[in-house]
């Protein structure tokens, strides 16, 4: 962990804490204007992080409100990487949509398993069914 007084890049940050899989991934949601730095919005990814601050920013299909607790060197361990922050608003278990679960937005034919492939006929009708009206 390193000294309170200093900064380290919100998608460094992110990256280090593990709510994203790469630091790519955590630059494009800094860029996009989905991360709130103590109320604030941030669309830089080199945007100082210190101890202290209240982040915002959407992952998955939760809302995550963290408080940064300490800053790292490195990206460590799941254990390591929890001691970096404080969730203040954990994600709901009963607000998660179940796997395999297509959402109400999307337009997805569901099959039985084991029915094999679509047929021509079949899959015409699930092209109908996708286009936009």
């Amino acid at each position: 962990m390193s000294e309170t007084g200093k900064g380290l890049r919100a998608d460094k940050w992110l990256w280090y804490a593990r709510f994203f899989k790469t630091r790519s991934l955590a630059s494009k949601v800094c860029q996009a204007g989905k991360l709130r730095l103590s109320g604030q919005g941030v669309v830089k990814p080199h945007h100082k992080v210190r101890a202290g601050d209240v982040l915002t920013f959407p992952q998955a299909c939760h809302i995550r409100v963290i408080r940064v607790v300490a800053l790292a060197e490195r990206r460590g361990p799941a254990s390591e990487a929890q001691a970096l922050y404080e969730d203040l608003k954990p994600p709901e278990a009963e607000s998660r949509l179940p796997r395999g679960t297509p959402s109400a937005t999307a337009k997805i034919a569901l099959r039985d398993p084991g029915t094999g492939r679509p047929t021509k006929r079949e899959r015409r009708d699930l092209d109908r069914l996708r286009e936009p009206e």
